[in-house]
């Protein structure tokens, strides 16, 4: 260990290494309700070669690596499973480019959301990137490499569909980029070339760790309004997403079911957010939305909820304060935001599962989906917030995730962000030539199998 803490400290500087107990601890767990996992040592590198010098090491002393980027999966995916070292990212954080004709930004793996929306907002005020419904010190790589999705993905999908390339340093300590910096001084597109982006995206930090990543940015329009349409038959939900997505105007649709407060307890709800360049055209958006589902406000089934501007700012905020304020509703710093990626024919089963998995296990539960594209699919998210000092409490989250994980599998979608037990979960469910794939890409990458070992495993 003497040896580890030194050499790393040779490469990174001694204030940006350390074994102490309590760093330690700090770095051995998420908000979710996997259990802790210590590693050996955390290390924030400050550069592509100071990450290159740490996985030499690590394949020199055959010690696991864990990257890591704001530490907010939920689902323990940074914990260091069979020790070893957490290579925490954030002072990686650089803005390197914006590009505002091809709209798209280049930043450092450890760049933050919040970091790139303050700089936009200041130096590049016509522009915007899609931001998640997570605190502003979530990570570009992080959520990209999840499959995330945010406030655009109507108009331009999952945040990983928003990727215009990478730099990645490998298993092996090889550094590779992705798209078309690969060829080109420019980051503008993965396209034509074939998409090795794949090898880093949805392996949970088990193939490399990214340092750079371009991004498409989009327009931020002067003028922004929401509409909520509201109806009580979750059989409808598919053919409303459906028609709204259709239209083709908004940049993001999430439904949201709760129980809390009363009134929306048992109603569904549909946030749909869009923008324009001047009020006439937010008008004529506005009304190519409403008419799409007019045969459901002719039937007197279903409609907009009525709401006066002062009521529409808390809507209208980018990341959403509503579910952070959720997370701590059991005043115990435990929260579990996990789903299922999913066709939204699906809606209905989804939805009725939640229900009854909040009621038989008793937990403080929130529900919703985020729309990805034109209805392609969707992100049907589960909500749980508990009480870490509670034990009790603490089980009936992690029983709670594991149905919910058990539901979405058998209803045809794939569980977000997967946990260790999810991960195994969809393993048995996977085509076996596809799992044997994956196994054999990863020997290749990472022939000494120190990248994040325990997952996907």
């Amino acid at each position: 260990m003497k040896e580890l803490i030194k050499k790393l400290a040779d490469i990174v500087g001694s204030r940006f290494v350390s074994a102490a107990a309590e760093e330690r601890y700090i770095y051995s767990m998420d908000q979710g309700t996997m259990p802790p996992s210590e590693p050996d040592a955390v290390v924030m590198p400050r550069n592509t070669e100071e990450v290159r010098q740490v996985i030499l090491l690590a394949n020199e002393l055959k010690t696991p690596v864990v990257p890591m980027g704001g530490g907010l999966v939920l689902s323990g995916l940074t914990r260091a499973l069979k020790g070893g070292i957490i290579v925490d990212m954030k002072r990686m954080n650089r803005i390197i480019e914006v590009n505002p004709k091809s709209r798209y930004a280049v930043v450092e793996g450890g760049a933050s959301q919040g970091m790139l929306q303050a700089y936009l907002k200041k130096h590049h005020p016509d522009l915007k990137h899609s931001m998640p419904d997570a605190p502003p010190i979530a990570t570009f790589a992080g959520n990209i490499c999840i499959h995330g999705s945010g406030h655009l993905s109507v108009l331009g999908g999952f945040h990983s569909d928003m990727l215009t390339g990478m730099e990645v340093v490998l298993p092996t300590g090889e550094i590779v980029r992705t798209g078309s910096c690969s060829v080109s001084p420019e980051w503008f597109a993965k396209a034509p070339l074939p998409d090795l982006s794949g090898l880093f995206l949805g392996w949970s930090g088990t193939t490399g760790i990214v340092t750079k990543l371009g991004i498409k940015l989009f327009p931020n329009y002067r003028h922004n309004d929401i509409l909520i349409f509201v109806c009580e038959d979750a059989e409808l939900m598919p053919d409303v997403i459906s028609r709204l997505t259709g239209a083709q105007v908004a940049e993001d649709m999430t439904p949201w079911m709760t129980p809390k407060p009363d009134w929306a307890r048992g109603f569904l709800h549909i946030n749909i957010a869009y923008g324009a360049h001047s009020k006439k055209e937010l008008t004529f958006k506005r009304n190519l939305l409403q008419a799409s589902v007019k045969p459901y406000i002719d039937q007197k089934i279903a409609g907009f909820l009525p709401m006066p501007p002062t009521q529409k700012g808390r809507f209208l905020q980018i990341p959403s304060p509503d579910l952070v304020r959720f997370a701590d509703v059991r005043r115990g710093g435990g929260f579990e935001y996990v789903g299922a990626i999913m066709a939204i024919e699906h809606f209905a089963k989804a939805y009725r599962a939640g229900l009854e998995i909040g009621e038989k296990f008793n937990v403080s539960y929130s529900m919703g989906a985020r729309i990805i594209g034109a209805g392609h699919a969707m992100m049907f998210f589960y909500a749980y917030a508990f009480n870490r000092a509670d034990e009790k409490d603490v089980r009936r989250a992690q029983e709670a995730l594991h149905a919910t994980n058990t539901a979405a599998l058998e209803i045809g979608g794939i569980p977000w962000k997967a946990e260790l037990p999810a991960q195994k979960q969809i393993m048995t469910k996977m085509d076996s030539n596809s799992l044997a794939l994956m196994s054999r890409i990863r020997s290749i990458l990472d022939p000494n199998h120190i990248m994040n070992p325990g997952n996907w495993e």
